[in-house]
């Protein structure tokens, strides 16, 4: 099963870099436009809306290498009874608070697929669809959270984090 979830976050994070790519593009066809005196509807709204998705697609694969901040500065002064309490503690609230997250993504994307909801830039663009990537990304960092948990409750390693001697060696 961890074999599949990781296939799933590397998945994201390819979508992640092609939205990223796609922000970069839009970008540019907006400068090159300025240059040319072109007015291109919409084009900084769709500019952030790749820009969004980059970062939530992202989420999960950042999660599952150790990207994201952790507080380590007050795990280390602890000990290791307690280090794993507030380990099973964090863990534990941060998969409840991405489910909910997730939950309410997915719920913004249905109501604003069923309201006809658009953007109020002159592109006018449903709504729901630059959602469906911050929903997605939610979903992914939820299942990202849980798989963390389950991996730590099991025993097994989650965070491919490199010990300190790795990084001095890629130095």
């Amino acid at each position: 099963m961890a074999s599949v979830l990781d296939k799933f976050y590397r998945f994201l994070m390819l979508l992640s870099c092609l939205s990223m790519v796609c922000a970069f593009a839009a970008i540019m066809l907006g400068v090159v436009a300025r240059e040319f005196h072109w007015d291109i509807q919409g084009l900084d709204a769709y500019a952030g809306y790749a820009i969004a998705a980059t970062l939530f697609l992202a989420l999960p694969g950042t999660l599952r290498h150790g990207d994201h901040i952790r507080v380590t500065l007050v795990m280390q002064r602890l000990s290791p009874r307690a280090q794993n309490l507030l380990e099973y503690w964090c863990l534990g609230a941060a998969s409840a608070l991405s489910v909910y997250l997730a939950w309410f993504a997915c719920r913004l994307v249905w109501v604003s697929y069923s309201t006809h909801d658009v953007s109020p830039s002159a592109d006018a663009s449903p709504l729901w669809i630059p959602q469906l990537a911050m929903a997605l990304g939610c979903i992914g960092f939820a299942v990202s959270f849980v798989h963390a948990l389950w991996a730590r409750w099991t025993g097994q390693a989650f965070f491919d984090i490199p010990a300190e001697g790795d990084l001095a060696k890629t130095e």
